[in-house]
């Protein structure tokens, strides 16, 4: 009897440890497919070539054309920034594309608002960007990188409700590693975000795509 129940413990460790292991691969897999779900889940950056099949225009809008823009209330409609002369550009919406990448406003005169992201003055981030240039002409966004702590940008919505914020911080990653939890988050996780990109760096070789990505961190002063 006394040999019978060691082998019964023993054989219940053993299928204990099976069970255990079994749990721990579940677990691992479950692990995996959700990281591979979220990396596709997350979008990527806007593509920086100056030129693609969908290169934008270096048209300048005309003013009668700008003023009569229109969006939904809530929405941003114009973008200005008064340390780099930038008065009232307007702000296009932008999803994604096939490739998960935020998709680029058709202008370099225009700049857009990433959709999923926040609206103004609405807790997270409002990510915007812009073309700093095409290859004949200076974008929206070229002088961006001359924005300091302390500069203001300003926002106004469909229903002409203006929105104030102020830079936090600038900074620029590699175009092919670009931390898009960080840029698409507020810098103050206790104020409402301003997120604008461009493209930045030099043209890398044999390509007409830029070699870096350039993120100012703004956040809500007024209202």
């Amino acid at each position: 009897m006394e040999l019978w129940g060691r082998m019964k413990r023993r054989s219940w460790i053993v299928w204990l440890a099976y069970g255990l292991v079994a749990l721990g691969v579940t677990l691992a897999l479950v692990a995996a497919v959700m990281y591979v779900y979220y990396q596709r889940m997350e979008p990527k950056p806007p593509p920086g070539a100056l030129t693609s099949p969908s290169a934008p225009s270096s048209v300048k809008p005309k003013p009668a054309v700008v003023a009569s823009y229109m969006v939904p209330p809530a929405n941003p409609k114009y973008l200005a920034i008064p340390a780099l002369g930038i008065n009232n550009t307007r702000v296009l919406r932008l999803g994604l594309t096939r490739e998960r990448a935020i998709a680029v406003p058709g202008s370099i005169y225009d700049t857009g608002w990433y959709d999923r992201s926040s609206r103004p003055g609405q807790p997270g981030a409002m990510f915007i960007y812009g073309h700093v240039s095409s290859w004949t002409a200076p974008g929206i966004f070229y002088h961006l990188k001359n924005l300091k702590a302390g500069d203001q940008i300003t926002v106004t919505r469909g229903d002409n409700t203006t929105f104030t914020y102020q830079v936090a911080a600038v900074k620029a990653y590699p175009y092919n590693n670009v931390n898009m939890p960080q840029v698409l988050a507020p810098v103050d996780a206790s104020k409402p975000g301003l997120n604008l990109m461009t493209c930045t760096g030099y043209i890398i070789s044999h390509t007409s795509g830029f070699s870096e990505r350039l993120v100012v961190f703004a956040t809500l002063v007024s209202p």
